[in-house]
């Protein structure tokens, strides 16, 4: 038998620690190697005893979590799983933690804690088996600095569409290679697997380091030159046409391979539509969701890429799309923006 994974949980409420210390420790693949109510604890016992993944909490006395999250992967890069609220500055620091290196986050309400993390437990000990398996990398933020191009103007039509879909890690791959494209870069529409709220705030930090407008995505949306749609969380995209542009829907529905918004509905709506005039992008991310849809990408003559196991935090779903013999070329995170440029004629 494998050794057990070993969890850290860091969070300043006495009920977090003790209801998840039990419900994880309950769980015989999991070993529950310490709690600490703020990171200077944690950073001490850690010295002792180095752990495989990290529940980490965000606002904390004396360090809060991102700068916490940011020493760790400045001297030890470590799967860390951010455990805080969606709402309002939550989720802005949530993101911004994401952007530094956490390779997920679990949601907690911040009323009824003790019940929810109950009946959250088979998921929440899911989610810390897969962060497991996720390689620790820390992806650096790219330099918020316009890229060099010629004007565009806001309406000019996109012949071609690119469709991205992501998971696990995303959030640094999207980062990393959406900042080094230049405006005058085809429409992209992208999943990431996200929740509702995420996406907007994503969304927004994004638009402010790229050379490309970026924005979730809204119903009736044009996709466009130097514009990038995101789906929004809780929410399916699929690609559409009017007659003279390419356009998004945003619409609701069950989710589709556990997943709402879902990257197999986006990338099976753009082969439907753009069929050869598109190019798939899957990059990291656990599970197979995308796989069958760049599958039908493929068939319908669209370029398709995956990202390399050696890059990705997760190959799990660029994994499934190369068994499905979906995809052309698979590529170093650093290499997909270059042969993006190249397809679309700007390179």
């Amino acid at each position: 038998m494998s050794a057990p994974i070993k969890v850290l949980i860091v969070d300043d409420s006495a009920v977090v620690r003790q209801v998840l210390s039990v419900m994880l420790g309950a769980d015989p693949a999991l070993q529950v190697i310490g709690v600490a109510p703020d990171p200077i604890v944690a950073w001490d016992r850690m010295a002792n005893d180095w752990p495989d993944v990290i529940v980490l909490d965000i606002e904390m006395p004396r360090m809060d979590g991102l700068t916490f999250l940011r020493k760790i992967m400045a001297e030890r890069p470590t799967r860390v799983l951010i455990c805080s609220t969606l709402a309002g500055q939550g989720a802005e620091v949530t993101m911004q933690a994401l952007a530094a290196g956490a390779i997920g986050y679990v949601t907690k309400p911040t009323l009824g804690l003790k019940d929810f993390l109950s009946a959250s437990a088979q998921e929440m000990i899911k989610t810390i088996k897969q962060a497991a398996r996720a390689t620790p990398r820390r992806i650096a933020a790219a330099a918020a600095q316009a890229v060099a191009a010629s004007p565009v103007p806001l309406a000019a039509r996109s012949d071609k569409v690119i469709a991205i879909g992501t998971s696990t890690g995303g959030t640094q791959a999207l980062e990393a290679l959406l900042t080094s494209l230049p405006r005058s870069t085809p429409g992209i529409v992208i999943v990431q697997h996200m929740p509702e709220k995420f996406t907007a705030m994503f969304a927004q930090r994004l638009n402010g380091l790229c050379g490309m407008e970026v924005r979730e995505a809204r119903h009736g949306d044009r996709v466009l030159l130097g514009r990038v749609l995101i789906a929004p969380g809780g929410k399916h995209m699929r690609l559409a046409s009017d007659g003279a542009y390419y356009t998004v829907e945003v619409l609701d529905g069950p989710p589709v391979n556990c997943h709402k918004p879902s990257v197999d509905v986006l990338f099976k709506s753009v082969a439907q539509v753009a069929r050869d005039a598109a190019l798939g992008i899957i990059l990291t991310g656990m599970g197979d969701d995308g796989a069958r849809g760049l599958r039908d990408m493929h068939r319908m003559g669209a370029r398709t890429l995956a990202q390399d196991e050696a890059t990705c935090v997760v190959y799990g779903m660029p994994k499934e799309a190369v068994k499905l013999g979906a995809v052309d070329r698979e590529l170093p995170l650093e290499q997909i923006g270059p042969e993006l440029l190249r397809y679309c004629g700007n390179a």
